[in-house]
């Protein structure tokens, strides 16, 4: 008889496309999912991953199993959820995953508040690219995610899902101090040409709506420095080197040498939390997405109409 807990670990594998990673997602060690994977292939007698550079790649095999381990995991979550709902209190593991300024300037909040009113709900968060995050909750690697998009790039909607819209995370223009337009109210895209840029690398959503935006107005950007992370691109803007549009979720305390200033029309990416409607009865998500609820307000702004 297969192992659930083994073809986890290979759906982990598949999902998250390498051993390490699949280990983080669910809390092990490489070597541990390793391990699974072997005596799953002991039990199966066939090879399910196979050697690819520096990774691995599943074979034909195994992705006959992890499709098998895909429809139980769905049973055991219909079964769990039952227990769940007629019991009423929320309990149990839930797995979130979340882009980085909402791991950071959202969740905090929320999952202090669930472990406070909830403490029979085990939550374990990870932050993932925010490009990743439906697709994994589509596909059962975690319960729930906080992703956001912008008016560039609609969030996608697998079927299956469902979602809330949790609030507007605002973005302001920062400047260095001294700049031409440190001291003004308001910025109209057209005043940036000329400007040199810091911003996240080409392929994430911050920096396509950059530039569309900047073409739009009629300027090609110049981008001189790129950096993964909103902390590194603000001390990029405090030492002088660009220019910057950071949002506001879990931004912090600017450093000194950084000056705000408020772009017309105001950017805004809209932050939703999403989970399979499968699981929509679970009290547990339920709580999670109350609490997300009530940390969005009093971290995002309002979503703008349409």
């Amino acid at each position: 008889m297969l192992d659930l807990q083994r073809l986890r670990a290979l759906h982990a594998v598949s999902v998250h496309g390498s051993v390490g990673a699949a280990a983080n997602a669910l809390g092990y060690t490489a070597s541990a999912v390793s391990q699974q994977i072997q005596k799953l292939e002991r039990e199966t007698r066939t090879t399910l991953l196979e050697r690819a550079g520096r990774g691995v790649r599943l074979t034909d095999d195994a992705h006959q199993l992890v499709a098998t381990a895909r429809e139980l995991m769905a049973i055991v979550e219909r079964a769990e959820t039952g227990i769940e709902e007629r019991r009423g209190v929320p309990a149990g593991r839930l797995s979130i995953a979340s882009f980085p300024s909402a791991a950071r300037g959202l969740l905090p909040g929320a999952l202090a508040a669930l472990a406070v009113e909830h403490p029979a709900v085990d939550a374990h968060l990870s932050e993932v690219d925010p490009h990743l995050s439906v697709d994994l909750v589509a596909k059962g690697a975690v319960d729930l995610v906080v992703a956001h998009d912008w008016d560039i790039a609609p969030l996608p909607s697998p079927a299956g899902l469902e979602q809330v819209v949790l609030g507007d995370d605002l973005c302001d223009l920062l400047v260095p101090d001294g700049h031409r337009l440190a001291g003004q109210k308001t910025v109209r895209r057209e005043q940036l040409g000329g400007e040199r840029w810091v911003s996240q690398p080409p392929g994430r959503v911050c920096h396509d709506w950059l530039v569309r935006t900047m073409r739009a107005a009629g300027h090609e950007p110049d981008i001189v420095h790129q950096a993964d992370e909103n902390p590194t691109l603000i001390a990029l803007v405090a030492a002088g080197l660009g220019i910057a549009v950071v949002p506001r979720l879990g931004r912090g305390t600017l450093p000194p040498g950084v000056a705000t200033a408020r772009l017309d029309p105001l950017p805004r990416r809209r932050v939703y939390a999403l989970w399979r409607e499968g699981a929509s009865r679970r009290p547990a998500i339920r709580a999670m997405a109350a609490a997300l609820r009530e940390a969005g307000g009093a971290c995002l702004g309002e979503p703008a109409p349409g």
